[in-house]
């Protein structure tokens, strides 16, 4: 299993090494290092863990037109040819499907530990320090407005809404940031979101009192 991990870094870290959107490879090493200590904690399979979290963002659903099938798929076509037990496999592919945050009204549940550990590690790296820095940077790729005051929020209520609102970024925060800390499914990503939470918040009022 080391190896084929091994092998799985080298073509994510290849793949990612110059993306600009905040889903580069630094952040799939970021969440794959959270992911294997909520793992810890959570005495979760470290191997499928690990695997899934490298995998998470391999043909993200926001790079690819709303399509959710993709990254399930492309994880499954790249561990068939490195040779991956399937029962491995299917677990993995399972964690990509259920990783991704769908809408504010749209329950994105677990089957298991190992799902729970990298689904609370990826939207630990969405909030924070880095999550506000991921956020512009997307935004900013994406052609998207930094703020404006007359465009409220809106608390999509479905998957197809959430993707194809391109609302200006702080917006985003509403619409996704600042929910996920009562989404986190893991008791130690529940305590680590507590921090970068109050972090956003603070951002957002020195946001406003800077813009005002």
């Amino acid at each position: 299993m080391t190896g084929l991990i091994t092998k799985i870094e080298e073509i994510v870290r290849e793949r990612f090494a110059n993306d600009s959107t905040g889903h580069d490879w630094w952040h799939i090493d970021r969440v794959r290092k959270n992911a294997l200590r909520l793992a810890s904690a959570e005495s979760a399979d470290p191997e499928v863990t690990e695997l899934a979290a490298l995998l998470h963002d391999i043909a993200d659903h926001k790079f690819h037109g709303g399509d959710l099938s993709v990254g399930p798929a492309t994880a499954k076509a790249l561990l068939d040819e490195l040779g991956c037990e399937q029962h491995i496999i299917s677990q993995v592919v399972t964690i990509v499907t259920e990783v991704s945050f769908k809408g504010a009204g749209v329950e994105t549940a677990v089957s298991s530990k190992e799902a729970a550990c990298v689904q609370d590690a990826d939207r630990l790296d969405a909030i924070g320090a880095i999550g506000v820095a991921r956020a512009f940077a997307y935004g900013g790729k994406n052609d998207r407005l930094l703020y404006h005051p007359d465009h409220k929020p809106t608390l999509h209520a479905d998957f197809h809404s959430y993707y194809n609102d391109k609302g200006h970024t702080i917006n985003h925060f509403y619409e996704k940031l600042l929910l996920l800390k009562d989404r986190m499914q893991t008791a130690s990503g529940k305590a680590e979101a507590e921090s970068r939470h109050q972090f956003m918040k603070q951002f957002l009022d020195e946001f406003y009192r800077e813009w005002g």
